[in-house]
């Protein structure tokens, strides 16, 4: 059976869309992978699945798969895209709500082709992360070999681990990335992000996604580092993070309960069938 797709980016974060609402589609984890790979198939970091919402406010549901197959529950760059591909099938002009598990996020349309986005509220619970420890802090440590790695750690609807470093172009993220996702303290993995501070306005950021590696661009990991950044009382409420593929703006006022906002480009690169 041929599957029809769309294939974006954000930031060069990329993504191949499914729209499983206009058509079957029965794929396992290795057929996911496949059409993931860079050689074998269409290539992306992510595959975005569309569904029919529980929701009735909602215009879709949508949920990711990894690279290598594994899922994943939330993508900021990937929803931005879904935003944009509804509305060139016509399916909204100002304003969509995506269901993602049991939330609603709304996101609306700026100028040219970005997307503002409501990222829901960070959760520094290490419950909520999971994160194996037996009190929350705003700094935890792992053992990596002979050192001792510092970080903090944030749910952004999926989990994050950011590392300060004193600029990101010498960072360590192919070292150190897999390292932390495999010390044992985070039982659904991680995302291990590395921050450079510039000023209390902007950040550079690299990131090394769970089931991608490093990547482009992370949206949930800009807001996951701005979030502790805020906490850290390091940032201010307006923080632009720049990454390898572009630049994103992450809004956040640090007060309890109040969500994290996030607004960057997509771009639509082409869209075609493949058979799996």
């Amino acid at each position: 059976m041929r599957t029809a797709f769309v294939k974006m980016h954000g930031l060069g974060n990329d993504f191949v869309i499914i729209d499983r609402r206009r058509q079957e589609l029965d794929l396992d984890n290795a057929a996911f992978a496949r059409l993931a790979d860079r050689r074998l198939g269409v290539g992306c970091d992510q595959v975005l699945v569309l569904e029919t919402p529980m929701n009735a406010r909602a215009h879709t549901r949508y949920r990711v798969v990894n690279a290598d197959g594994s899922p994943a529950e939330h993508c900021g760059n990937g929803v931005r895209c879904v935003a944009r591909y509804l509305e060139r099938l016509g399916e909204a002009s100002d304003k969509v709500v995506v269901e993602i598990g049991s939330e609603l996020f709304e996101l609306f349309f700026e100028h040219g082709s970005d997307v503002r986005v409501d990222m829901g509220v960070p959760r520094f619970e290490p419950a909520a992360i999971p994160l194996a420890v037996d009190r929350e802090q705003a700094h935890y440590t792992a053992s990596i070999g002979t050192e001792t790695i510092r970080f903090g750690a944030v749910s952004m609807g999926n989990p994050h681990a950011v590392i300060e470093v004193p600029a990101v172009a010498d960072a360590e993220v192919a070292r150190l990335g897999p390292a932390v996702q495999g010390s044992g303290l985070f039982p659904a993995g991680v995302n291990v992000g590395f921050m450079e501070t510039v000023s209390a306005e902007a950040i550079r950021l690299r990131v090394f996604e769970r089931g991608a590696g490093e990547t482009r661009a992370c949206g949930t990991g800009a807001c996951a580092a701005v979030a502790l950044g805020r906490r850290w009382g390091k940032l201010a409420a307006q923080v632009t993070v720049d990454l390898p593929g572009g630049r994103l703006l992450i809004e956040w006022d640090g007060q309890p309960g109040q969500a994290l906002w996030m607004t960057g480009p997509t771009t639509f690169v082409f869209e075609g069938t493949i058979d799996l």
